[in-house]
């Protein structure tokens, strides 16, 4: 099992983060543009379709207004296991820290 642990600061308010966060159907258009390229809604289910032609299923989990707080798990061939989180916390006016943390077992 393998845990990975990012944390940035944003010049940007904590709203509008979790604003482009929340938003999960458009993360290859607001979060992640170049990363992603194509993100498709079905049900609690999104597909995201990365750069290098990767293709996941993701099963939307939480997405927690209160704690700024997304989470969702990964499933596909390549995946025995995994889950992941992004939380959003105010850092000053305009300012904000976002947390990602991710646990998976390749097969």
């Amino acid at each position: 099992m393998a845990t990975i642990h990012k944390e940035i600061e944003i010049e940007r308010s904590k709203e509008f983060v979790w604003d482009a966060i929340r938003d999960v159907g458009a993360i290859h258009k607001r979060l992640v543009p170049g990363f992603v390229v194509d993100c498709k809604l079905e049900g609690d289910w999104r597909i995201v379709t990365f750069a290098n032609g990767m293709v996941v299923r993701e099963l939307i989990v939480d997405v927690d207004d209160q704690t700024c707080r997304h989470s969702w798990s990964a499933r596909g061939e390549r995946l025995t296991h995994h889950n992941a989180s992004v939380q959003v916390f105010s850092a000053g006016q305009d300012k904000c820290r976002v947390v990602w943390i991710a646990d998976l077992m390749p097969q």
